[in-house]
């Protein structure tokens, strides 16, 4: 064989790779590829991922999502703005005196709180963003890392 260049070398390999006869399927293909195939119809919506979902289902289920978050954030802000149980919902507090008590531990808790962040200074709020930020980088590394090591086609 003379010396080829690389872009010769390549031709070669390909014109030789393309004179090979196409390799056959296994017999038992097809029914392992159809068997697979049904067994993935036969999983129920549900349990399938987001994008499989039908559309009324995903749009109700985000307009519940968004309701409660909704109403949890309100209700965050109205405890943390001084509001108790009884101003906002006079009737469940008669009906379930529960409420007036999770509603007053519900306002401390947010008290003690707004305390708290008030009083931590502004450099240990960036320290800790950034530290968690760094711990974040820092697993996605391991989990790339693992990954690779785990995975890795010899």
């Amino acid at each position: 064989m003379k010396n080829m260049n690389e872009q010769e070398l390549e031709q070669f390999i390909h014109r030789q790779l393309r004179a090979q006869p196409p390799r056959r399927a296994p017999r038992t293909l097809e029914t392992r590829v159809l068997a697979a195939l049904e067994q993935r119809a036969a999983i129920a919506w549900y349990h399938k991922s987001w994008a499989y979902w039908p559309a009324a289902v995903r749009s109700a289920f985000l307009a519940v999502a968004t309701g409660v978050a909704g109403a949890a954030l309100t209700a965050c802000y109205l405890f943390s703005t001084g509001a108790t149980a009884t101003n906002l919902g006079g009737e469940v507090a008669a009906r379930f005196s529960w409420a007036t008590r999770l509603g007053a531990v519900l306002n401390g808790v947010s008290e003690f709180i707004s305390l708290v962040i008030r009083n931590v200074p502004p450099l240990w709020l960036y320290g800790g963003v950034a530290f968690v930020a760094m711990m974040y980088v820092t697993f996605f590394g391991l989990g790339a890392a693992a990954y690779r090591t785990l995975y890795r086609s010899n």
